[in-house]
């Protein structure tokens, strides 16, 4: 049997305050529905269909990456009309599975879990216990334990609100009953909506028994209503990760002070201190330090480096033993190779360093080839824009740059060569030359600094 997944998108989430539709809120750097859409797809889901409505054309535009088929729903009449909305593109032999679009943390195994027992009784039902279940539909139960219908809280008599066993919403049961369910749905309810809820009952009527399980965490079936919501989940998700680095041998100086924003891969013998973010795919070789307030992202950290304090690192590749930082920015298409050294206050773009080189105080090198065994003194700067275009820098071998160097592109500087301090560099220069720049010092005798005028 086929799966289909429905992802309920369509809701406008007015107490999250915002013109932004609920499920484009931001989870960990993703859209909400995102992390819902990527949980369907490690189900192995034969096709997602994800129903959206407040915010126009808004939530597919902004997830056109997405595989999944934009079902909208142009009146918002409830999870009941939702659904239904998506049953034409589905498969009559499939099984059906909904979920929300704003309930990110749903794992994979708890999912599998209900799928697995729906394919057994024909309907699963995921439920959880809480203390307090203000505004959740109650499972209501008969004798035996089985479940015969959901109350929501609204239409709820004052006993079945100590019912502390609630509906989470997510559901499994087959394409062929639930198009049959939601042709009979009626909208007589304090809402005036179509209840996905009510199917529960009818299911019961056809005599098909309810199968339910719960999920793990609580966390798995929270929605988000509101920021403070939001916050808390994304406590929750964060949490997670550092566990998931933590198990895998990584040292977190602080647990509860990093943020995870991707796919993270780290070797043995990692440390990384506080207020780290990770975001895109990084990985992260053994025995790597990070130090506290670094951002790095879409980046492979090899082998023994050490990135101290404050630093930003992006779609770089920092080579193995070598050492970043504190205050450097490494910008995209940068790689540095082993044992190289860039140190506080030197910004790096779209160029390679060769083996055991050192850019290490306030320096710029962009669009640059750097050979291995270079030392580029501080306040050097490749001047690389003209204004149109980008031009290349070609430094080769053993050079020595010295201090407060232009290096005006295009130009090489040849292997072994020597640039002065001070010196601006317009021409190529050849291998072990000697290249100066300056104008010539003049000293004046017996002048007099300008004194401020007292008036």
């Amino acid at each position: 049997m086929g799966l289909s997944v429905v992802i309920l998108a369509a809701g406008q989430g007015t107490r999250m305050r915002s013109t932004l539709p609920k499920v484009l809120h931001k989870l960990a750097h993703k859209p909400l529905v995102e992390h819902v859409i990527d949980c369907a797809k490690q189900l192995g889901a034969d096709d997602i269909h994800v129903v959206y409505g407040h915010g126009g054309d808004a939530v597919p535009s902004t997830l056109s990456h997405c595989k999944v088929d934009w079902v909208k729903q142009e009146q918002q009449l409830g999870t009941g009309h939702a659904v239904a909305q998506a049953i034409p593109h589905i498969p009559l032999e499939h099984q059906v599975l909904v979920l929300y679009g704003d309930v990110p943390l749903s794992s994979v195994e708890t999912l599998k879990n209900l799928i697995q027992l729906t394919r057994q009784s024909g309907f699963g039902l995921l439920t959880i216990s809480l203390d307090d279940a203000t505004g959740y539909g109650r499972i209501v139960r008969n004798e035996e334990g089985r479940v015969t219908r959901i109350v929501e809280h609204k239409d709820a008599s004052e006993e079945q609100r100590l019912i502390k066993e609630v509906n989470t919403g997510i559901l499994a049961t087959s394409r062929e009953m639930l198009a049959k369910w939601l042709e009979q749905l009626d909208n007589n309810n304090s809402q005036g909506e179509y209840y996905l809820t009510d199917i529960i009952a009818m299911a019961v009527a056809d005599g098909i028994s309810i199968s339910t399980t719960s999920p793990l965490d609580e966390h798995e079936v929270l929605g988000v209503n509101n920021k403070r919501q939001l916050a808390e989940l994304e406590r929750a998700y964060q949490s997670q990760q550092a566990n998931i680095l933590m198990d895998a041998g990584v040292t977190l100086c602080d647990p509860s002070r990093i943020d995870i924003r991707g796919n993270v891969n780290c070797g043995h013998d990692v440390i990384i201190d506080t207020n780290v973010i990770l975001e895109g795919d990084i990985d992260i070789q053994s025995g790597v330090e990070i130090g506290p307030n670094c951002l790095i992202i879409n980046s492979k950290i090899e082998q023994g480096v050490k990135i101290l304090a404050n630093c930003v690192i992006e779609n770089a590749v920092i080579g193995k033993d070598s050492k970043v930082g504190p205050f450097a920015r490494i910008r995209p298409e940068t790689v540095l190779s082993e044992n190289t050294h860039i140190g506080n206050f030197v910004e790096i773009k779209k160029a390679t360093i060769g083996n055991g080189s050192k850019v290490n105080h306030l320096s710029y090198v962009g669009d640059s080839i750097v050979g291995s065994n270079v030392n580029i003194g501080a306040g050097t700067i490749t001047c690389n824009y003209d204004g149109a275009n980008k031009h290349l820098t070609e430094i080769g071998d053993d050079v020595f740059v010295g201090s407060d160097t232009q290096l005006v592109a295009p130009v090489k500087i040849g292997n072994g060569s020597t640039i002065a301090a001070g010196s601006t560099i317009t021409k190529d220069v050849g291998e072990g030359e000697l290249a100066l720049s300056r104008t010539k010092q003049v000293s004046k005798s017996g002048w007099k600094r300008p004194i401020k005028n007292k008036d």
